[in-house]
């Protein structure tokens, strides 16, 4: 056990006890000569509270465990353990020998006393005017706003005698820690082979949290509570100190105090290697289930933490080097018993926090590149530059990875205490919150953590080394480089109906976009996408796909599962390759293509998107790689989902400010307007999709196509009247020929529920054919124009063999076995 761990940790973070600390906010506003009593009594009450509510580990409650453990009969007449075990030595049939019992409680007496001393003395300094029973806990219930009531009455209070009395007599605690292993020895062999021992040992395993939840722990725990002491005493010291003003006459005393405990602690750890994991009431012994590197998100900051998942709790610790040793200082834990989970997405960070990322990437491809060069040449006159451009690849990674807008996970443990992290991925995310919740689930006691030891057993007990970064992997030539085209096309098995969407990652090098999704499906059982993804690759390896869905009022995200797929360069080079993947009770039909080709370098400006109203139609779907745009797909959706009954749709119009809300979101952030469509009023939607359409630049059908349409119009046969307009309707461009063929079968649908929502075919083609269809600017009489218009769209409404959408181009594919 390397206790100075602790002890480093206290000496560099921020100050742990000014976050829960009592009445904080009046910090600001008490004067400079207050600020010293104010931190002696808050520093006395998160003495007495802080470091572990879960269990009321207070001053008082181990003064109490040790009462407990030596004079039982304070607490409970029925319990005498000591005493009996003491009476029973003596006897012909002993449970513990005289020697024994000496060894276990082997100077629990005197630290009791000296505590009790320490204790009772500074609560008279705090609270003069209260008479305190040290076996009786009201004291603390009766307090109330105990730091205004001595701010008022002292501002020269001092306190630091009585810390440097206590630390000079640290030396009682040496001889227990000595003494710690042979009684703990004692302590588990006698649980297991005396029936008398273990009923004793268990009479003493309870305990009420700050929930008052009852919560069980050993023997073996109880025992561990003094060396815990030795190291919260050495914190608060520290945060004490560090809050007295350095003309305060306890600054120099506090300092010296400090001196002393902090010289103990070092002793200690030179003299102890380690110490047993604390063991678990069913017998079981703490184990390390998972770890890994992620961002603890705090007012401070982002840092990169280690990430470590214990039987029964969970464990944040910082790495660090101390010459060339690595070690661990502790961050903070909490229990998993009753643990909550909530995750999402971040937003977007500032502008200009973007142009520093983008920054970044660039200066990671330049120092990419000028490491290819060095490698190339003698391995002996080169080393130095290699490493210092190692270091330099791997501090940028680490930059990126730590301050990179991902995905966050709310850790709310039933204390009250909150963390949140930030995971690299969400498939990392994914898979960290599943085992969270497993192990949560399976845990139903949280014992007293051993900080100390588990803390300082993370370096040899740890899975993962270093972070999640690519720029210190070999570059093998098997590794992708060029672009990965990933087209996401359809999805079943959800056995609910909902809206979904997936999110495809690579293991490639953060100098590009390594994330992206595809758009929010329509809600049904069968959800279709065609949508492809593009990736800028340089040494990805594997694709991991994570399949979200999204409940009807768009309030929560769920995981429904995740995939690993192994990119092999051979099956997909140049030609599409299909693959099903199953994802949970998900099976994912996707297509891949790899196209090698040197990379350009990364733009130094974050990518912008592009807009799209009053955007020519054809460069819209360019954009987006599809033949229906993305605008058009999801307000169609959208209105069939919870607009088809809605009386008057597509001829009422929705509010002006939702509109150009909608229109705004559309043309800056796409996955933002597709959150507002769930909702804005439905309305709105159908009005933002007709504004799409009247405000492109050209029409949608194309101004040279309306003098041939209104000649078809003309043919007195109907049947060859409707091949005409179908023959005209199939020359029209890709994009424009889907896109209104789309619309038409979806208006077609908006009609069939015309009982409800009072709009037939000839309603809708009113409303449409002015914005689909325009003349040539040579105008001819405006009457006949609008007839033109609306007789146009009715017909193709009206037509028994319109052909269907295809929303993404046709692809060359090439099966592959799921």
């Amino acid at each position: 056990m390397t206790c100075n761990i602790m002890l480093k940790y206290s000496m560099h973070e921020k100050c742990h006890v000014s976050q829960p600390l009592p009445h904080r906010n009046c910090v600001r506003h008490l004067p400079i000569k207050m600020l010293c009593v104010h931190s002696v009594m808050c520093l006395f009450f998160s003495y007495i509270s802080y470091f572990q509510p879960e269990f009321n580990f207070s001053s008082q409650s181990y003064f109490h465990s040790l009462t407990f453990v030596h004079f039982p009969s304070i607490t409970s007449p029925s319990l005498q353990p000591m005493k009996a075990l003491k009476a029973a030595a003596g006897t012909s049939q002993p449970v513990l020998s005289t020697e024994q019992v000496q060894t276990v409680f082997y100077q629990i007496p005197e630290l009791r006393d000296l505590h009790k001393a320490f204790y009772t003395s500074l609560r008279a300094k705090l609270q003069p005017d209260e008479v305190m029973d040290p076996g009786s806990q009201q004291g603390l219930e009766r307090e109330e706003d105990p730091v205004t009531q001595l701010c008022h009455r002292e501002h020269n209070l001092c306190v630091g005698d009585l810390f440097h009395k206590f630390v000079n007599q640290l030396g009682v605690y040496r001889g227990f820690i000595d003494n710690y292993e042979n009684a703990v020895d004692i302590v588990q062999k006698c649980m297991q082979s005396d029936q008398r021992f273990r009923t004793l040992a268990e009479s003493m395993m309870s305990s009420r949290g700050s929930d008052n939840v009852k919560t069980k722990y050993t023997f073996e725990a109880l025992l561990y509570k003094p060396l815990d002491r030795v190291m919260k005493t050495t914190l608060v010291l520290h945060d004490l100190w560090k809050h007295t003003p350095p003309d305060h006459p306890d600054s120099i005393t506090l300092q010296e105090a400090l001196r002393l405990s902090s010289s103990f602690l070092s002793g200690v750890n030179e003299r102890s290697h380690c110490k047993r994991s604390v063991k678990l009431s069913r017998g079981e012994r703490r184990q390390l289930m998972r770890d890994g590197f992620v961002v603890d998100v705090s007012e401070n900051g982002h840092n990169l933490r280690h990430l470590f998942l214990y039987t029964d709790m969970l464990l944040c610790a910082r790495l660090t080097s101390a010459g060339r040793q690595a070690q661990y200082r502790f961050c903070w834990y909490l229990p998993l018993v009753g643990l909550k989970l909530h995750w999402a997405a971040e937003h977007l960070p500032s502008s200009e926090y973007q142009v520093k990322i983008s920054k970044t990437r660039a200066k990671m491809y330049q120092l990419k590149q000028a490491l290819q060069q060095h490698t190339k040449g003698s391995k002996v006159s080169v080393s130095r530059a290699v490493d210092r451009l190692r270091r330099k690849l791997e501090e940028c990674e680490i930059w990126l990875l730590t301050n990179m807008p991902s995905f966050t996970l709310d850790l709310h443990s039933t204390s009250g205490k909150s963390h949140t992290i930030r995971l690299f991925s969400l498939y990392d995310l994914t898979e960290w919150k599943e085992a969270i919740e497993k192990q949560s689930g399976n845990c139903i006691e949280m014992v007293p953590p051993d900080l100390l030891s588990v803390t300082s057993s993370c370096i040899k007990l740890r899975m993962t080394q270093q972070p999640p970064v690519h720029c210190v992997q070999s570059n093998e030539s098997a590794h992708m480089c060029g672009s990965l085209y990933v087209m996401v096309q359809s999805a079943c098995g959800l056995q609910n109906p909902s809206s979904a969407y997936v999110c495809v990652e690579v293991d490639s090098f953060e100098f590009y976009e390594r994330r992206k999704q595809t758009c929010l499906s329509a809600f049904c059982v069968t959800p279709q996408w065609d949508e492809e993804l593009v990736f800028q690759v340089d040494g990805a390896r594997q694709l991991l796909l994570v399949f979200v869905s999204q409940t009807e009022n768009g309030t929560q995200d769920d995981i429904v599962g995740r995939a690993v797929l192994n990119l092999d360069t051979d099956n997909m080079l140049k030609k599409w390759k299909k693959v099903t993947c199953s994802l949970g009770q998900v099976d994912v039909t996707l297509s891949i293509k790899y196209m090698p080709h040197p990379l350009e370098p990364p733009s130094t400006t974050p990518p912008v998107q592009e807009p799209v109203f009053c955007v020519p139609i054809g460069q819209v779907a360019m954009q987006e790689s599809v033949l229906v745009p993305h605008i058009v797909r999801s307000c169609v959706e959208e209105i069939e989902r919870r607009g088809l009954k809605e009386e008057g749709i597509y001829r009422i119009s929705g509010a002006s400010s939702e509109i150009q809300a909608l229109k705004h979101a559309f043309n800056t952030n796409y996955r933002e307007a597709v959150s507002k469509l769930r909702t804005v009023d439905v309305n709105a939607v159908s009005g933002t999709l007709k504004l799409y359409f009247r405000e492109l630049p050209l029409p949608l059908i194309p101004s040279e196509r309306f003098r041939d349409l209104a000649d078809a119009l003309d043919i007195a046969d109907p049947y060859l009247r409707a091949d005409s307009m179908l023959t005209l309707l199939q020359a029209l461009p890709d994009v424009n020929r889907n896109t209104l063929l789309f619309l038409l079968h979806h208006l077609r649908r908006v009609a069939e529920r015309k009982e409800e929502n009072k709009m037939s075919l000839s309603n809708l083609a009113t409303v449409f054919g002015p914005s689909l269809l325009r003349p040539p600017v040579a105008r001819v009489d405006i009457s006949q124009e609008v007839e033109v218009q609306v007789r146009v769209i009715f017909i193709y409404l009206q037509c028994q063999n319109l052909p269907e959408a295809h929303l993404t181009k046709h692809l060359d594919i090439d099966d592959l076995e799921t």
